[in-house]
């Protein structure tokens, strides 16, 4: 006979297998979840009524969630960047810069992913173009064939963590948390990880200079102000971007949802003004457009406000329109946007069927006790708070072997929530414990693209490397960087300021004290004589 407290292992234990056979993950979380569902209705778990729940949170907190409407924009921001040729020019140029020191290339590859991560937000093109762009020259210019392997797949990587990252806002909406707020809390591990790789390409350096050389000064077509033209061309208006979709958002003037449709326009702006038919007239217009954006901001900052605020921005949004107009006349634009749309669509499809999915399975799961199963394990764990800690990622870096990011966000996350902010609570505050172990575990899934059996950077590395690179020379050129991903998570652990510096402090308020004063007011006396006539 199976007892209650049976049942939750079993799904667990029921998930695990039906993943293995290969089964789509979206519709093995909803079949596991529904038959377990009627076999707790036929074993006297709970009655029919228990299910009307799936539908009400289908409809109440996936298909009607504002905030998940932010991720076909941000996709679709990243799907027009990555291919617009932005990348192509950025790690040209840097590679002139960093050239003419050890390891040039290596910075410049890591600079770069850095800032293609806050502007793209997917790994796949990341890594597929850096590869095709820096692959042949830093072979033909002697790097080791490990670290080129290595540096590009873990620089691609970085875009999980780097804000506006998809995988934070699924994690904000996972965890119940703002997404301004998640991701001020992954800026210090982002800056911290890659001050980590360009540190170990510093040491790499000292120790075996034959492996990261100079680029030899014959070999550097650009010098001087036109290097610095070239790289300042690729950074400021990416960096304008950047300030358009994570600045509005931190500053409280857009929702997420309004900065990912101004980061959407933005990229397709981005995109036009790159490629070379733009036209001389477009330029025209995009001066105009920053100049009058300009005049807004000054007046907005030293005045209120008024027309001549309206009147700028007016301006400005007509250049936008402008330049969107000259993207469609441009064919290999056109087929970019179109391209663009598909990706969209591709990627908020699945992540709206897996979410449907785990829901079913999420809610057979809560009325079966599994909560409180899984409460009752994890807080049970020797070591307290830092032996939950190491469990949970230990458990995350393993599953990652086999579980994509969406999966583990969608199944795990909201069952270890509730334990995390109870566990987690006492060493940050509570605002915060939620932030600390979601930024953790994003830092720590990074590690699920690039450790075997089914390490995807690999994969997308292998596919566009030339013939004489070895798939052990990728696989081992990986393991460096798995261990920098790992000190990282060990310092999130270690150092809850990383995250949290940059949080607002919580307002401690002693409401035994708060006093409200309300303003008597002098009230003319009534007067109870007869009507005056």
């Amino acid at each position: 006979m199976i007892t209650l407290e049976m049942m939750p292992p079993l799904m667990f234990g029921g998930l695990v297998l039906a993943m293995l056979i290969g089964f789509p993950v979206a519709f093995t979380l909803a079949a596991v979840g529904l038959c377990f569902g009627f076999l707790s209705i036929h074993l006297g778990f709970f009655d029919l009524n228990f299910l009307q729940a799936i539908p009400g949170r289908v409809f109440g907190s996936v298909l009607s969630n504002e905030l998940l409407l932010a991720i076909p924009f941000f996709t679709f921001m990243g799907s027009v960047l990555e291919r617009c040729g932005l990348a192509e020019d950025m790690l040209d140029s840097m590679g002139q810069l960093f050239g003419p020191i050890r390891g040039g290339l290596g910075y410049s590859v890591i600079i770069v992913g850095f800032i293609l991560g806050a502007i793209t937000g997917t790994v796949a093109a990341q890594v597929i173009a850096m590869a095709l762009i820096s692959m042949p020259v830093m072979i033909r210019y002697g790097y080791n064939m490990r670290y080129i392997t290595g540096v590009l797949a873990a620089s691609g990587t970085i875009t999980q963590l780097v804000p506006p990252s998809l995988v934070l806002i699924v994690l904000a909406d996972q965890l119940g948390k703002s997404v301004g707020d998640m991701y001020l809390g992954a800026w210090g591990p982002s800056v911290f990880q890659i001050m980590l790789f360009a540190g170990y390409t510093f040491l790499l350096g000292l120790v075996k200079p034959g492996h990261v050389p100079p680029v030899p000064k014959e070999a550097r077509t650009l010098t001087g102000w036109a290097l610095w033209k070239k790289c300042l061309m690729g950074i400021i208006p990416s960096a304008v971007l950047i300030f358009v979709v994570l600045g509005t958002m931190m500053m409280g003037l857009a929702t997420p949802t309004e900065a990912g449709a101004m980061g959407a326009v933005g990229a397709i702006v981005l995109a036009a003004i790159h490629h070379k038919d733009f036209s001389s007239a477009g330029n025209k217009v995009l001066i105009i457009g920053v100049i009058a954006a300009g005049i807004g901001v000054i007046v907005a900052m030293l005045y209120s406000e008024n027309l001549v605020f309206k009147m700028a921005f007016a301006v400005t949004y007509l250049a936008v329109v402008w330049i969107g107009i000259e993207a469609v006349r441009i064919p290999d634009l056109r087929d970019l946007i179109k391209q663009g749309y598909q990706t969209t669509m591709r990627i908020t499809c699945m992540v709206t069927f897996i979410l449907i999915g785990s829901t079913c399975f999420s809610v057979v799961f809560l009325g079966v006790s599994g909560g409180v199963w899984l409460e009752h394990l994890l807080t049970s764990l020797p070591g307290g708070v830092w032996g939950f800690l190491i469990f949970i990622n230990l458990f995350i870096f393993f599953v990652a072997f086999f579980l994509d990011f969406f999966e583990i966000a969608f199944i795990i996350l909201p069952m270890i929530a509730p334990i995390a902010q109870k566990v987690l609570a006492p060493v940050v505050g509570p605002d915060a414990a939620l932030i600390w172990f979601g930024v953790m575990l994003c830092v720590n899934m990074q590690t699920s693209f690039l450790h075997p059996p089914f390490g995807f950077a690999l994969f997308y590395l292998r596919g566009v490397a030339p013939k004489e690179v070895k798939s052990s020379d990728i696989y081992w050129g990986a393991m460096p960087w798995i261990g920098l991903q790992a000190i990282m998570v060990v310092l999130v652990i270690a150092f809850p300021w990383t995250v949290t510096g940059l949080l607002d402090k919580p307002l401690n308020v002693d409401l035994n004290k708060v006093k409200i004063e309300v303003p008597q007011i002098e009230l003319p006396p009534l007067d109870f004589g007869p009507p005056r006539q």
